[in-house]
């Protein structure tokens, strides 16, 4: 039977309201929220920790330190800006919430936008062209991934060239191919697998400030898939733990999957957090899997049918689930370099992790674990940082302490689940990193240090951590060094035989997720105390009395509701992209700035919103270009190849498909940028809409002719196409 046909037995469908529909449920975490609670032990809530006695809501006011944060370091013109301070260049009008029925990219009045790269473009002089009618595993190898996470636009010096890197989190079968073709397994299955993983492409543009192209053939085009070779390093590398039929040694694993969030280190390379990996494989039912939700049934894509490595009941392959769920780093700028696998960094469901250079010069790196009641992270290296030695600083991540967080709240006795403030007017408190490998030891008793890394979520019930609501995304402020945290929701907080509310998580039944701010003690990367405070609690405030936007009045604020990915412009300010807006939203996702200090601290103003049924991922804002990116993921989810729920970007109707434009949803990597950025010189670097005349007759458009255009995608959207998506049937 194929996953599509299975769909009437979705388990979230009734359960999950708005815009986060049943079938992302199944198809991005494989119904985590259906299945048992993996988190069932009996540490710590904020409840049962001693009150702190006073506030420590005036610790949270210190200046800026010395750090470097993810993306900003290099010689590049956006490292600098992210330093700089004052106004940020981006200035536009707040545009009104989009209904959750409206297929298009919607921008502010005067900006435009254009795909840079979409899935199944090619990305090599010898790819095929896209054709989904005939896709095959070979060909998407070597064209750009399906469904668009992490993205970095990392600039070369002169900001005319430079490399995109996405990440590629999970595959929607149905939307990708004909009904009639999904009965092939082998080869749907393979063409997923290939289509899994990351991409690095390289771009360029007329001048910076410009609307970028993809480069098709360029030098550093990159596909990394599961069938790409990753060395594995840190204290589990070469452990009986990861040893399989197929690598005996335990040191060499083939792909990468579920890539969600990531982040960009000081020393140019890209980290890339495996999330939800436990989807994919058969479970033998042992209690280590179990915490990891790795179920006994068979998995709905069937890839352990197609490969034995996914089916961990067979002989020679029962670790094979313990060479997923890590931080891996890559080199966009080498092609031919080895990706690795970092244990030191803990292995469980990472949203991604982002880096913050102390004032020591150790490295610390920060992760949240994607799931309901489970916990954050903080990496601390054994080795300093070293600028300019970039081989040096590449081993950085393989050795050091890692730890998990308890928080303590100051006034846990008056949360009553209602999200109703505190009396001392926050919700906020202190909180401890404990220890879980310390000086290449184990902290905890039972367990040795492979243990500890392997079965890190085990580990951590052990230490006493606080369980919390789904923490996604965790960004160090390039300004302040303040830590931002985006728990993105958890419907089961309070209910029946789950964890009650507390102060870092303070409602029953959390729909609309909230975003901490937390400041390490006295501000030092690698202290082991923190305070923290929560920046907002999300929600639509004309429907929700319990939002809270750090004393902004919630009437003037844009309604926004499950944060899940962060970015900082050179200003200072936040900004948020969302995934599953509830039913009490009921808008399309978007990317939002939000104020952190002075008068506008609070202030929620949304930028964009994706199309129908899309996430929006992987925010990258170059405020001083006025240039802003960010990924589509799932567009049309919930419709099919024949009746499709979007036609995003290319927005043809069938029969006016053609010249590498296609009637169907396809996850992509956009750009926005002023409307007065249209009006381009013809052929300047060859970067064109259409070919040249006489002299430049030979000159096209950097992504061949069947590339995107760099410019005008606003409106292109029409009237028919929205109509034909709206009154699509659902899949389900």
């Amino acid at each position: 039977m194929t996953d599509i046909a299975k769909r009437p037995l979705l388990p979230m469908l009734g359960h999950a309201r708005g815009k986060r529909s049943p079938l992302t449920c199944r198809l991005k975490c494989g119904d985590a929220c259906a299945g048992p609670e993996c988190n069932t032990s009996g540490n710590g809530y904020f409840r049962d920790i001693a009150s702190a006695a006073l506030s420590r809501r005036s610790a949270l006011g210190l200046g800026a330190a010395a750090a470097v944060t993810v993306g900003v370091v290099g010689a590049t013109p956006e490292a600098a800006q992210a330093h700089g301070r004052g106004r940020s260049g981006l200035s536009f009008t707040p545009i009104a919430p989009v209904p959750n029925t409206v297929d298009d990219l919607t921008v502010p009045e005067g900006y435009d936008w254009s795909p840079i790269i979409r899935w199944g473009d090619p990305l090599f002089t010898d790819s095929p062209e896209f054709d989904p009618l005939q896709q095959t595993p070979e060909a998407q190898a070597s064209q750009f991934g399906y469904n668009s996470d992490y993205l970095d636009i990392l600039q070369d010096r002169g900001g005319r060239t430079g490399v995109l890197v996405n990440n590629h989190e999970y595959t929607n079968e149905a939307n990708m191919f004909p009904a009639d073709q999904l009965g092939d397994l082998e080869r749907v299955a393979r063409v997923a697998m290939a289509a899994h993983g990351m991409s690095v492409v390289e771009i360029a543009r007329t001048g910076p400030g410009r609307p970028w192209s993809y480069v098709r053939g360029g030098s550093r085009n990159r596909r990394i898939t599961l069938s790409t070779p990753f060395a594995v390093d840190g204290p589990a590398a070469g452990s009986d733990l990861l040893k399989t039929r197929d690598d005996p040694t335990g040191t060499v694993v083939l792909g990468t999957q579920n890539n969600c969030a990531g982040g960009t280190t000081p020393w140019g390379t890209v980290l890339s957090g495996e999330e939800n990996f436990n989807q994919y494989f058969k479970g033998n039912g042992s209690a280590e899997q179990k915490r990891y939700g790795i179920s006994t049934d068979d998995p709905s894509r069937r890839w352990h049918e197609v490969d034995p490595r996914f089916d961990s009941t067979l002989p020679g392959y029962e670790n094979e689930p313990h060479r997923f769920g890590w931080v891996v780093e890559i080199d966009p700028q080498d092609p031919s370099s080895t990706p690795v696998k970092h244990t030191s960094l803990g292995r469980f469901k990472h949203e991604g992790a982002n880096v913050r250079v102390a004032e020591d010069g150790t490295v610390v790196a920060y992760s949240g674990d994607d799931e309901r009641f489970d916990y954050l992270y903080k990496f601390v290296s054994a080795k300093k940082y070293v600028e300019g030695d970039r081989a040096h600083n590449m081993t950085l991540l393989a050795e050091g302490n890692l730890y998990v967080a308890q928080f303590t709240g100051d006034t846990a006795a008056e949360i009553d689940g209602s999200g109703r403030l505190p009396s001392d007017g926050a919700f906020d408190g202190s909180g401890r990193w404990l220890p879980l490998v310390v000086d290449g030891e184990s902290a905890v008793d039972g367990m040795s240090v492979e243990e500890v890394l392997v079965f890190t979520r085990l580990a951590a019930d052990q230490a006493g951590a606080t369980k919390m609501d789904r923490p996604e995304d965790v960004e160090p402020s390039p300004l302040t060094g303040k830590l931002y945290v985006a728990l993105t929701n958890n419907t089961q907080r309070g209910t029946a035989g789950k964890a009650g509310p507390d102060e870092a998580n303070p409602r029953t039944q959390n729909r609309d997720g909230h975003v901490i701010e937390l400041t390490e003690r006295n501000n030092r990367a690698a202290a082991l105390e923190f305070d923290w405070n929560i920046l907002l609690v999300a929600g639509d405030p004309a429907k929700n009395a319990s939002t809270y936007f750090s004393g902004y009045p919630a009437q003037k604020v844009s309604p926004i509701s499950c944060p899940d990915n962060l970015a900082f412009d050179s200003a200072g300010n936040l900004w948020i992209t969302t995934d599953g807006a509830p039913g009490t939203i009921g808008y399309n996702d978007g990317m939002y700035k939000v104020g952190l200090s002075g008068r506008r601290r609070g202030n929620v103003e949304q930028f964009l919103a994706v199309p129908q049924d899309a996430e929006c991922c992987g925010p990258v804002v170059h405020d001083r270009e006025r240039m802003v990116y960010v990924a589509v993921q799932h567009p049309g989810e919930d419709g099919s190849f024949e009746e499709p729920r979007s036609y995003f970007p290319d927005y043809v109707v069938p029969t006016r498909q053609g010249g590498g434009e296609w009637a169907l949803p396809r996850p992509s990597v956009a750009q926005v940028f002023p409307v007065d950025r249209d009006e381009e010189p013809e052929f300047p670097g060859a970067i064109s809409d259409r070919p040249g005349r006489e002299r430049n007759a030979g000159r096209r458009r950097k992504n061949g002719e069947r590339g995107p255009r760099y410019r005008g995608y606003k409106g292109k959207a029409t009237a028919e196409t929205k109509a034909a998506a709206r009154t699509a049937a659902r899949s389900y």
